[in-house]
């Protein structure tokens, strides 16, 4: 086995262990299904069309998979509220920066994911959070990951709102561009946009997969890519149960049956197959930055 592979089959299990955990924390919110994985995929193309070098386009895919990791220590009454958050409310989102940092710490990999997890709510202006830092204060990686975080969010359903359309989302982009959002960023934002590049993203889970409605709580369903017809799926906010019908290209049909998932049925799933197909990406690009600390030649 080469110097290279040797690196790149050690570096695997630390980030499968990464993209575990932030998977994990999405689960505890139905209508942020795909969120992270959108997330990354907005990160990726942005920071291609910057020209960066692989390794750094793999941390910014890696980095907006991770980004909300620290969710996990906020209260679901508060993370699932259908509603505007109060002061108190918001003081505590506003801690999921640090809460990330901190479960990071001590990984072999932390450095990857770090400043997109603690600074991807930092402002160019200066009014973020946690740390209030501005401009060229904030690494690049946060910057890429804050404004593709933004962008999804404008863009997804809540239980509160509907999502809305691309073009007004990226028009709220282009008003706050160099305040906000990286002025560059978001030219560079709005004009793949522009150019239907994200198309493919908004409102999806997986190339070719879009999140499925549930009859009662709308598009909170995930359909893997392995799914065949008879199986069923089940919303993971109301517990109802829909049978996987057919898929033609990125036309699915799934049938309510009335019943209730049981409790094994509703258990967090992982999609497996896009899970590994993530980690090959990411370990390909980043094994040679690590290799000679993963074979012990430095």
């Amino acid at each position: 086995m080469t110097g290279s592979n040797t690196a790149s089959s050690l570096l695997a299990p630390f980030i499968e262990n990464l993209y575990r955990m932030a998977w994990i924390v999405e689960a505890r919110d139905p209508y942020t299904g795909g969120h992270l994985w959108r997330v990354s995929q907005y990160a990726r193309l942005l920071a291609e069309d910057l020209g960066l070098d692989a390794d750094e386009v793999a941390r910014a895919e890696l980095g907006g998979f991770l980004h909300d990791l620290g969710k996990v220590g906020i209260p679901d009454a508060v993370l699932n509220k259908p509603g505007p958050l109060d002061d108190h409310e918001y003081a505590l989102i506003k801690t999921h920066p640090r809460i990330g940092a901190r479960l990071l710490r001590g990984h072999p990999l932390a450095a990857l994911a770090h400043e997109a997890v603690l600074m991807h709510h930092e402002m160019p202006d200066g009014r973020g959070y946690p740390d209030g830092l501005s401009g060229e204060g904030i690494p690049l990686i946060a910057r890429i990951v804050g404004i593709c975080d933004a962008f999804d969010a404008m863009t997804s359903t809540r239980p509160y709102r509907k999502g809305m359309p691309v073009e007004k989302a990226l028009s709220i982009v282009e008003q706050v561009a160099g305040k906000q959002f990286d002025a560059d960023l978001s030219a560079r934002l709005v004009r793949l946009g522009g150019e239907g590049k994200l198309n493919h993203l908004v409102g999806h889970t997986d190339i070719g997969i879009p999140l499925m409605n549930c009859a009662m709580c709308g598009p909170t369903i995930v359909v893997r890519r392995d799914q065949k017809p008879g199986d069923y799926v089940y919303c993971h906010h109301c517990g109802n149960q829909a049978q996987f019908k057919f898929r033609t290209g990125e036309a699915i049909e799934l049938e309510p049956t009335g019943a209730k998932g049981s409790a094994e049925q509703l258990e967090t799933e992982v999609d497996e197959a896009l899970l590994a197909a993530l980690v090959a990406g990411a370990q390909q690009h980043l094994a040679p930055r690590y290799k000679g600390l993963l074979d012990g030649t430095r």
